[in-house]
């Protein structure tokens, strides 16, 4: 899956192109973006339930994928925009989660310019564990600085 990222606020706040077309589709949300860190947060509806009522697995395995690749994709740069894909991606199921706001939090842990590797957990609005996951990404040509690049299709989005 790839990622991409435009650059937040110095306050850490993140604006909502960090996450677009299948993100926004399912309803994820960044509310927390800084460097080495990213919190994504869905809303649980009737459409993210399996069969038994839970959140279905793949809902969980998209919001830790892009917690975690996020977390190594901060730009602080207005303007300027940072890419990567995700090389793997493993996820461990802990616990059901039904209904409210579930939060995605993802946290660099190590790499290099290109590559790198987070993980991260999926919590209920109780606190409860609902997921663990941990990935390998690399970051696209352009993206290593932390700088990142300018993006071609800022003036498109805020338009």
């Amino acid at each position: 899956m790839s990622q991409s990222s435009s650059a937040a606020s110095p306050t850490g706040n993140a604006p909502q192109e960090a996450l677009m077309g299948y993100h926004e589709l399912l309803g994820m949300q960044v509310v927390e973006w800084q460097e080495g860190r990213a919190v994504v947060e869905l809303a649980i509806e009737p459409q993210h339930l399996n069969r038994s009522g839970n959140v279905h697995g793949g809902v969980l395995a998209s919001m830790l994928d892009s917690a975690l690749s996020l977390a190594g994709l901060h730009c602080s740069v207005p303007g300027n925009i940072r890419r990567g894909m995700t090389l793997s991606l493993t996820t461990s199921f802990v616990g059901p989660a039904r209904e409210g706001v579930i939060q995605a939090i993802g946290t660099l842990r190590g790499g290099g310019q290109k590559t790198y590797m987070s993980n991260g957990e999926i919590k209920d609005s109780q606190g409860n564990l609902v997921a663990i996951g941990e990935g390998a990404f690399r970051r696209r040509s352009g993206s290593e600085s932390p700088e990142g690049m300018p993006d071609p299709l800022a003036g498109e989005r805020h338009e």
